[in-house]
């Protein structure tokens, strides 16, 4: 099994030699760790992986090789925690059941029913299909399933609701986070025009031997230091279905950084509104207007969207869409603006770009986004550069 498991980690790409291998075996027969899958796990990912952008080949090639092995050594009979004895009570349904639940039809439909329910109820409800509560099939409440609805409280299940009725708390993108690899930074360096502006603090060193043999005297010559002049605006998405995507934003947060001395970022959640904001903890408090963004910015300025553009399509196309604040203007309203204001404006999803078919607001974003749309990764940012450079 162990040569097996060798043959298949050199087929993913993974350099295992047989050194690496002996001692792994060295290891197991020194009794290094504790005689457990998981140990074992640890302990071959140690000796092989060098790199930790193969971490996720390692756990497929584990997760394929070693199948089906579970073992109980060593481990003491756990008390079922308190929140998974709740989570019991929530409505779990088959693909079938979940066909035959109908969403409400429209938002208007939605809100006032909503507008109902609130002036009807008068006590908690659990499991059902009309009241606000929990488990169940109803719009409204959180823990259950329905294909349109307002989650109150509670975390997300389906990724379903359309509004959300609380305040999330989302923290920043750090900026001095080391990048797992360099790929990014070399795809990045494609939207790069170089110039010299700026105070003259930097030496000529061939202007000054030019001045000093013309001179016949040592005649220092300076000039403005040489940086990146590309004007570069980065939006955001934060939260909700992009807390799974942190690490991935943080390393092209970090890399732009590095790379654009002319950057200003703003973040947003799901789609662009009336106003962003630059530092989540106060992000109901300290806020950007987005018009004022659309005039303070010229149209030299390069725009990069990041998020994986998944959401409800009244999000995109209704007033008051937003998932979590009565929106004035429709957020295709305002993608639009974007877009004719900065014609070199493209979209980055963090989603594999085999998924986007399968959701209709990646499919109307691609559109407001005139077709450039392109995965977050070394490639589909390559790509992305290569469409903003042709863009004046």
């Amino acid at each position: 099994m162990f040569l097996a498991f060798l043959d298949e980690l050199r087929a993913a790409g993974i350099p295992a030699s047989l050194k690496e291998h002996l001692l792994l075996l060295e290891a197991l027969d020194a009794q290094v760790t504790e005689p457990t899958p998981e140990a074992f796990y640890f302990l071959a990912r140690a000796t092989y992986v060098k790199d930790e952008g193969l971490l996720d080949r390692f756990d497929q090639v584990f997760a394929k090789v070693f199948q089906g092995i579970t073992s109980n050594y060593g481990v003491a009979p756990a008390e079922i925690p308190e929140e998974w004895l709740r989570a019991i009570a929530e409505k779990y349904l088959t693909d079938e059941e979940k066909a035959q639940i109908e969403a409400l039809g429209s938002w208007e439909k939605l809100m006032e029913t909503l507008q109902q329910r609130l002036n009807e109820q008068h006590e908690r409800h659990q499991g059902g299909s009309k009241w606000i509560g929990t488990g169940g099939t109803s719009p409204f409440g959180n823990g259950g399933y329905n294909p349109e609805g307002v989650r109150i409280g509670g975390e997300g299940k389906h990724q379903r609701a359309v509004k959300v009725w609380e305040a999330r708390d989302y923290r920043n993108l750090d900026s001095t986070r080391e990048l797992g690899t360099r790929n990014i930074k070399v795809a990045l360096r494609r939207l790069r025009r170089f110039a010299r502006e700026g105070a003259a603090e930097e030496l000529d060193i061939d202007g000054t031997i030019a001045g000093t043999a013309r001179q016949g005297w040592l005649d220092v010559k300076m000039r403005p230091e040489r940086h990146n002049a590309v004007k570069l605006l980065l939006f955001l998405d934060v939260g909700g279905s992009m807390d799974p995507f942190v690490k991935l934003c943080e390393e092209l947060f970090s890399a732009a950084t590095s790379e654009f001395k002319n950057l200003e970022f703003f973040y947003f959640h799901n789609c662009l509104y009336e106003g962003v904001w630059k530092d989540n903890r106060r992000r109901f408090t300290e806020r950007t207007r987005t018009a004022d963004l659309l005039h303070k910015y010229g149209p030299d300025y390069k725009v990069i969207f990041v998020g994986d553009a998944s959401m409800s399509p009244y999000e995109i196309t209704q007033v008051g869409g937003s998932v979590e604040h009565l929106n004035d203007e429709p957020g295709a309203t305002w993608l639009q603006r974007v877009t004719d204001t900065w014609p070199a404006t493209v979209w980055l999803n963090v989603l594999p770009e085999a998924q986007w078919g399968t959701s209709h607001s990646v499919t109307m974003i691609r559109e407001l986004m005139r077709d450039r749309m392109y995965p977050l990764t070394i490639a589909g940012i390559d790509a992305a550069m290569r469409e903003l450079s042709r863009k004046r």
